[in-house]
């Protein structure tokens, strides 16, 4: 069985919004968190949990993506 060389480049680069998504999504909610007072807190504290959901989708999707390169898509059984 051979690696997907497209899929798995796919895969890698989803990786790497997520550690990407990863970094920003606590800095985002830090900032929140230390401007209490600010009108501004809530659509930054949502805009950061918002970020952190993605990040975590987007880690998934890209394991995902790199387990299909590697092993193929599963096939669906028809009964």
């Amino acid at each position: 069985m051979n690696t997907d060389k497209d899929i798995l480049i796919k895969g890698v680069k989803r990786l790497a919004y997520t550690v990407m998504l990863m970094f920003t999504a606590p800095l985002i909610i830090w900032q929140a968190f230390k401007n209490e007072g600010h009108p501004l807190y809530w659509p930054v504290l949502i805009v950061g949990i918002i970020t952190a959901i993605a990040a975590v989708l987007m880690g998934f999707k890209g394991i995902s993506t790199i387990m299909d390169s590697l092993f193929g898509k599963k096939k669906k059984k028809v009964s």
